[in-house]
C-alpha cells in the first residue's frame, strides 16, 4: 500500500459528536427564524386609471349565483374564466365571467358578461354582455388589469371553416366610459 500525498486528518472522520453539534446548530437556525419574522407586506398595486379600490367589505359578485342569458339545452352554462375589478369606479367590485355551454363534442362559443352587487338586495346580476355567444367566437388570454378587460378572440372566417380549427384571431379591449363598456383594439394588436 502506497502512503497517500495527503496527510490523514482528524476532522474528515465524522463522529457522533459531530453529528449533535450540527444538529443542535440546526435546531438553533430553526428556532431563531421562527422568532425574527418579517413583518406583514406593504406594498401595494396601484389602482389604473378611472378605478378606485373597493372597501374591503365588498365581497365581488360569484359567477355561480347567477343565470347567464345563455340558451343551452340540455346541458348547463360553465364559467370557464372570472376576475374581478372596479371597472366602473364606484368602489364596488364587478366580476368579469367568460361563460359556455357545456358541449360534449366541438368548441362551443364563449359569451362575456359583468355581473355586479344590486345596491337593495346585494344579489349578483349580470349587468353587460360584452361578447355575446351569437358571435361564434371563444376567448383566450383573458385579464381584468388597469380597470379594463382584454380578450383574444378566436373565430371563423366562414361556416366552411371547421369549428375545431379558428382561423380568425383579434385582441379587444372593453373600458367602462361615459356610462358603458367601450369596445377597441389595444395597441399594438394583431389580427390574423
Amino acid at each position: 500500500m502506497q502512503p497517500s500525498a495527503v496527510p490523514e486528518l482528524a476532522h474528515t472522520h465524522t463522529r457522533p459528536i459531530h453529528w449533535l453539534a450540527t444538529a443542535t446548530a440546526l435546531a438553533g437556525v430553526v428556532a431563531l427564524s421562527s422568532v425574527l419574522q418579517p413583518g406583514p407586506a406593504t406594498a401595494a398595486q396601484p389602482d389604473g386609471p378611472g378605478t378606485r379600490s373597493a372597501p374591503a367589505h365588498a365581497a365581488p359578485p360569484d359567477p355561480a349565483a347567477v343565470t347567464f342569458p345563455l340558451e343551452c339545452g340540455p346541458v348547463k352554462a360553465v364559467v370557464e374564466q372570472k376576475a374581478s375589478a372596479d371597472l366602473d369606479g364606484d368602489g364596488r367590485p364587478e366580476t368579469v365571467a367568460v361563460v359556455h355551454c357545456d358541449s360534449p363534442m366541438g368548441t362551443p362559443p364563449d359569451g362575456v358578461y359583468v355581473l355586479t352587487r344590486d345596491a337593495g338586495s346585494g344579489k349578483a346580476r349580470v349587468v353587460a354582455t360584452l361578447l355575446d355567444p351569437a358571435d361564434g367566437t371563444t376567448v383566450d388570454d383573458f385579464a381584468v388589469r388597469g380597470g379594463a378587460v382584454t380578450a383574444t378572440l378566436l373565430g371563423y372566417s366562414s361556416a366552411d371553416v371547421p369549428r375545431c380549427c379558428p382561423d380568425e384571431k383579434s385582441d379587444v379591449k372593453w373600458r367602462w366610459q361615459d356610462g358603458a363598456f367601450v369596445r377597441s383594439t389595444p395597441a399594438g394588436a394583431r389580427s390574423v
